[in-house]
């Protein structure tokens, strides 16, 4: 479920939510070789075949990946891009929406690991500055820098209905979960 919700007081406020079953999900998979030779060298049985990562494992390697790694940082894409599996932040160049009035790409805020899912512990806030009247998704990456072509590229939703038209002092709160199966 998407929507936007639109307040109209002194001031304009809006709110984005993603739908979680629309996201992509890790899957974290292993696979192990087991063979047993003899003294001699000869080969007496193997065994090899993926293997379970369990809940624990799960929720380690979320933790270890997301919340040991440095800082991740939110930002905001003009126009409703097509990601692709194969993008990085230096291919991704132009798509970034760098018209709000923080410095930088707001930080993502980890908040703790469960259930196999990470989410930020507060949504990342952008005011609007009325440069960019489109905007049409967001992502997530390891570098701080406004419209920077520097870090890595963790996560890139383009939003289900398309673009979504802001103006001067909108505000747009950005909630982004990471989980793995």
């Amino acid at each position: 479920m998407q929507s936007s919700n639109f307040n109209i007081k002194d001031s304009a406020s809006c709110s984005i939510k993603s739908n979680r079953k629309q996201s992509e999900q890790i899957t974290f998979k292993g696979y192990v070789k087991v063979v047993c030779t003899s003294p001699d060298g000869t080969v007496k049985w193997s065994d090899e075949g993926e293997n379970l990562v369990v809940d624990e494992g799960i929720n380690y390697l979320l933790g270890t990946a997301v919340l040991d790694s440095a800082s991740l940082y939110v930002g905001l894409t003009t126009g409703t891009p097509s990601p692709a599996a194969n993008w990085t932040m230096t291919n991704a160049q132009g798509i970034e929406a760098a018209g709000y009035d923080e410095a930088n790409r707001v930080s993502w805020g980890q908040g703790a690991v469960a259930a196999k899912a990470v989410t930020n512990s507060s949504p990342a806030t952008f005011t609007m500055d009325g440069v960019d009247a489109t905007i049409g998704g967001a992502f997530v990456t390891t570098d701080n820098t406004k419209d920077g072509t520097s870090g890595v590229l963790i996560a890139l939703k383009a939003f289900t209905s398309g673009n979504k038209t802001v103006a001067d002092n909108d505000v747009l709160s950005v909630t982004y979960t990471i989980s793995a199966s």
